[in-house]
């Protein structure tokens, strides 16, 4: 099952209450950026962007707060042309 099987994010409560639930990290940090980002732009993410972001929080808090922090850039299974691009508004948040 990939990502984008689901039901559609916006039209979903459970989901949407899922990834609120999945972006609480352990490392303050990123638990901050990403309850920001929520915050301001949940309402508008379409579901590229929600399977985008479902890949970053798949990383370890580590690995992700070097993503957002620029210090790495995504690799592999993440490199993916819609991973950068929420990646770039993730680092602005």
């Amino acid at each position: 099952m990939t990502h984008l099987d689901k039901t559609a994010h916006q039209a979903d409560p459970a989901n949407r209450a899922r990834l609120r639930w999945r972006a609480r990290r352990g490392l303050l940090e990123n638990d901050l950026i990403l309850t920001r980002f929520l915050d301001a732009h949940e309402q508008e993410l379409t579901d590229e962007e929600v399977d985008a972001f479902t890949r970053l929080l798949d990383l370890s808090d580590n690995a992700l707060m070097d993503l957002v922090l620029a210090r790495t850039e995504p690799e592999g299974e993440i490199d993916l042309p819609h991973v950068r691009a929420l990646l770039q508004r993730l680092r602005l948040a």
